[in-house]
């Protein structure tokens, strides 16, 4: 066992002082005042700066050169993994956009084996789509974008995969679809939709509980048409994934929506493409060039290709960008999404019996750092 201490250490969305975590086998043991540190124990004082849970991204495209659609193995998860660690996510959910049934078979075998040969981080998998409305694809590949397939059950079905997010198209998933991915395990999440209010609202009452990058994909919000931003603003359960890049959603619409739900609804997502945590400016995308110019993916004709953002950035961003505070910020990246998926057992907070996946943030500088557990 060790005691971990900064000048500040976030419990139940506060900062504390004169703290520690005691960290055995890679959980959390105990959280104490220092003067109750056990005697002889080690401890690791990392003095001015921010202990927070680690982060937790469910919607990581790829990074560190990688694109999952093009590396559904074992090896392409670890480096995607490794790339987004550095940047603070000690969690994710490797995710599939639309694709053939051969590549969505390999990347959820790639996933069993991953957690089997203990790839950290690995919480599950999301499959965004292919169950889509093709009028909201974005730069999802229409010739793989169909209805609803009964194997699909089976495929998430299988005991080693973790946690399984799906993101669909309301209108183009009958609630009892919804209804059966959600008694198989799933979280279920309305993305690349053209639903109405109330086609949504059905598919509440069946099971779905999330909005994958609220506001992008998806009608806009309008006095007497609410749709699916209407449906995700008024309820109190649904979770919502915002990309804070600036690009994806100017800031005073986010600061809209946060205000709305809180920090405790609202999450941190990254959309994360190959280059996040790396340095490339082009990569393909099926059969698409994708160039990114200061930060921001795109196609030849301006279209959005999710985004170049690490969660460390994200959070950074809240902060700047819609004034949020760092303990917000923080919850909406690791407490929030940990929430939705169904993990707050297991990781999202720094609490006696969860993992011990935790970063420092010195003081004054805009890095992370990844504290290995004992």
């Amino acid at each position: 066992m060790k005691a971990v201490t900064a000048q500040h250490i976030l419990q139940d969305g506060q900062w504390r002082k004169d703290t520690a975590l005691l960290v055995s086998s890679g959980r959390i043991a105990d959280v104490v005042a220092l003067q109750d540190i056990p005697a002889e124990t080690p401890c690791q004082d990392f003095g001015p700066g921010f202990l927070a849970p680690g982060f937790f991204d469910v919607q990581v495209n790829g990074g560190g050169g990688v694109l999952l659609n093009d590396r559904p193995d074992p090896d392409g998860i670890r480096t995607v993994a490794n790339a987004h660690r550095k940047h603070g996510t000690t969690s994710l959910l490797p995710t599939l956009i639309t694709d053939c049934w051969d590549v969505m078979q390999r990347m959820a075998d790639a996933i069993c084996e991953a957690r089997q040969q203990g790839i950290p981080g690995i919480r599950g998998v999301h499959f965004e789509g292919p169950y889509l409305n093709p009028d909201r694809k974005g730069v999802h590949d229409p010739a793989h974008i169909r209805a609803f397939e009964e194997k699909f059950i089976d495929l998430i079905s299988a005991p080693d995969l973790g946690a399984v997010l799906v993101t669909l198209a309301p209108e183009k998933a009958a609630p009892d679809f919804i209804g059966a991915l959600v008694a198989a395990g799933a979280t279920v999440a309305a993305g690349h939709t053209n639903a109405t209010y109330e086609q949504t609202r059905a598919a509440m009452q069946a099971g779905l509980t999330g909005f994958t990058h609220l506001y992008n994909a998806m009608p806009p919000f309008l006095s007497r048409e609410p749709g699916v931003i209407g449906a995700a603003l008024e309820s109190d359960a649904g979770f919502c994934g915002l990309i804070v890049d600036g690009f994806h959603v100017h800031a005073a619409t986010l600061k809209a929506a946060i205000r709305a739900k809180s920090a405790s609804r609202m999450m941190l997502v990254t959309d994360a493409m190959p280059p996040a945590g790396s340095n490339l400016k082009t990569f393909r995308l099926g059969g698409q060039e994708i160039h990114v110019s200061n930060g921001r993916c795109h196609t030849a004709d301006g279209t959005l290709a999710g985004s170049s953002l690490t969660m460390d950035e994200a959070v950074w961003n809240a902060c700047d960008m819609l004034q949020a505070s760092l303990a917000e910020a923080v919850i909406m990246a690791s407490a929030t999404p940990a929430a939705f998926m169904g993990l707050d057992h297991q990781i999202g907070q720094l609490k006696p019996g969860l993992a011990a996946d935790i970063l420092f943030m010195p003081e004054g500088e805009r890095r992370v750092i990844p504290v290995e557990p004992a």
